[in-house]
């Protein structure tokens, strides 16, 4: 090994960060909803396009409100995908109702629209797609099939901040749709999130009250109310100041940030195809109708030995890479708590042979020199190491 070893992912430190911090200190507003909370959110729905957002603690928990706002409960069924994050499936079934796994496109690794369609049953209440690298697929056919058969579609975009699919942002498309701003995201707050509302006239009202442990204290806070209450169901969603300063200091940082990360992924498209060829392995591909985020850079090896030999080649060499996504319908609490009408061989197959490169905006060219060289001198089938023959 050459060098201080090359770390799968690292914050992006904004140059502003420290300084709202010190603000939000020095005011002694440190809860949510002060002036950080607001500036933030409205620099969020600029880059989002989205009409309404409103930050929470976590992914996790803008994907719960979601759950909430649906009135999801036992009976209620829920299209996912199987290669996703346990959260998306998790706040379905913390609600009571079944999260139904469906597998994925291959060239994609989103939803299989098809498979999506024939598993709506008269139990189905709402669809989530996951927009697996920001790549966005066939929302079109999405939407249309989720208003063919009175469907709430949910879009967990925690990969996607910023990304477009024919010339639309990411997070617009559906209903409702959630955002991840932990850090190993492109944009972070240490842990946070953001639930998008795009049908605000159905949703905006009832989210902020549900964010508010079931109070409309924002409508006291803008003078609506002369005294807030208990009015709905509700949790703790509603991030500190705190929070809310760093985001903005990274929001702000935005273009900076995704410039960066974009010659990251495309110093890797560009000098490993030669090696992907000659060992079998396939790269990343973003179709031409998608503008992607440069949050993953992943490669599929031949097989699962290929996997796990490339993994231990690249960490003998300093460099960290890293799967991704085990099936949930295969996972305990998929078979405990879900449905899956049809078996997903083809996110088995991804989860069995991904591996994902380094991705972060301050890798500088001699790292990227590294990189490059570690994984190019991977030999292939040829390769023998602890754990390659592993099935």
């Amino acid at each position: 090994m050459s060098g201080p070893v090359l770390v799968f992912s690292r914050p992006f430190r904004a140059p502003d960060q420290e300084r709202y911090i010190s603000e939000v200190l020095a005011s002694g507003h440190v809860h949510g909803d002060g002036p950080f909370t607001t500036a933030a959110s409205e620099l969020l729905q600029a880059i989002t396009e989205a009409p309404r957002a409103l930050l929470t603690t976590s992914c996790t928990h803008a994907l719960e409100l979601a759950g909430v706002l649906l009135d999801l409960g036992p009976g209620d069924e829920v299209i996912v995908p199987s290669f996703t994050f346990s959260s998306t499936a998790a706040a379905i079934a913390i609600r009571g109702a079944t999260p139904v796994f469906v597998d994925i496109d291959p060239r994609t690794l989103c939803l299989d629209v098809d498979l999506a369609a024939a598993a709506v049953t008269e139990r189905t209440r709402a669809l989530y797609t996951v927009h697996y690298g920001g790549v966005g697929h066939r929302l079109d056919e999405l939407t249309a099939l989720c208003d063919r058969h009175g469907l709430v579609l949910v879009e967990d975009n925690a990969h996607g901040l910023g990304a477009r699919w024919r010339g639309r942002s990411l997070g617009t498309f559906g209903a409702l749709a959630t955002q991840s701003f932990h850090d190993t995201k492109n944009v972070h707050c240490g842990e946070g999130g953001a639930l998008l509302i795009n049908d605000v006239q159905r949703f905006a009202e009832r989210a902020e009250i549900i964010r508010e442990k079931g109070t409309n204290r924002g409508m006291f806070l803008r003078g609506q109310v002369d005294k807030y209450t208990w009015v709905d169901a509700g949790s703790s969603y509603l991030p500190s100041d705190l929070l809310a300063a760093l985001l903005l200091a990274q929001l702000e940082s935005f273009e900076q940030i995704q410039a960066g990360r974009m010659a990251v992924w495309e110093r890797y498209a560009r000098d490993l195809t030669d090696w992907a060829r000659q060992t079998g392995a396939s790269l990343m591909q973003v179709p031409d109708d998608v503008e992607h985020p440069a949050h993953v850079f992943y490669l599929l090896m031949p097989d699962h030995a290929g996997q796990v030999g490339l993994l231990g080649h690249l960490k003998e060499r300093g460099v960290i890479g890293t799967f991704h996504y085990q099936p949930l319908d295969s996972s305990p609490a998929g078979q405990r708590l879900g449905r899956t009408p049809v078996p997903c061989s083809v996110t088995a197959d991804v989860a069995s042979r991904l591996v994902r490169l380094p991705l972060w905006p301050d890798l500088t060219e001699p790292d990227l020199d590294r990189i490059v060289a570690a994984v190019t001198s991977y030999p292939g089938a040829s390769a023998s190491y602890p754990g390659a023959s592993a099935s």
